[in-house]
């Protein structure tokens, strides 16, 4: 079963439903929920694997993101991009979902395989080994990404990862922008401090 075909979406939104931003002197288009749900639903996967979920709970996270982006779906006036306003919910659900792991068990980390099959994907023509060096590599990568707080990860995948401008990484998590610059060099430099501390432990192990 595809990640898409596991998660539903819910019932469609009734008619009439919200109109985006319009054009001066022009009527507004109603934003369709299954129309958004195709469009946004691989950036919802990703970011919530990405944002350190157990691939156990990825279906139940996806599934609550979209309950919420279709009740407030007429909330949406186009003032940022339909991206942007929808990662500010799943940045949302997902902490939601962290502080009831957090209140059934105190002492949860957390289990599931975090591989990006994105990251694991690329040419078909790869031999077994170049294969299994990528998977390792991207394996590694998303360890060095769970190393670091919750602030520095968010605004490093969508810069990095996503490509977003940081104007709307500020609108999409709720701060100005210059705190935005701010957590993307500290985010930046941890993750270069991180990524030499592993290779200094592979040197380590190979000589010890």
């Amino acid at each position: 079963m595809t990640p898409r075909a596991a998660v539903a979406p819910p019932s469609p939104p009734p008619a009439g439903a919200v109109p985006a931003v319009p054009a001066a002197g022009t009527e507004a288009a109603p934003l369709d929920f299954a129309e958004v749900y195709e469009e946004i639903f691989p950036f919802v996967w990703r970011t919530v694997r990405r944002l350190g979920v157990d691939a156990s709970a990825h279906e139940d996270v996806c599934q609550e993101v979209f309950v919420v982006v279709h009740r407030r779906l007429p909330e949406f006036r186009g003032r940022s991009s339909l991206k942007t306003w929808v990662f500010g919910i799943v940045v949302n659900v997902v902490q939601a979902h962290r502080r009831s792991l957090r209140r059934k068990s105190p002492a949860h980390r957390g289990t599931g395989e975090t591989v990006d099959p994105e990251l694991l994907a690329g040419p078909s023509d790869l031999s077994p080994y170049e294969a299994m060096t990528r998977a390792e590599a991207a394996r590694v990568a998303h360890d060095l990404l769970a190393s670091l707080d919750e602030e520095k990860r968010v605004v490093l995948l969508l810069a990095e990862l996503e490509e977003m401008p940081a104007t709307e990484i500020a609108q999409g998590i709720g701060v100005n922008i210059n705190t935005v610059y701010a957590r993307l060099r500290a985010a930046r430099q941890a993750f270069s401090d991180a990524v030499r501390r592993h290779h200094a432990r592979i040197r380590g192990g190979r000589h010890g």
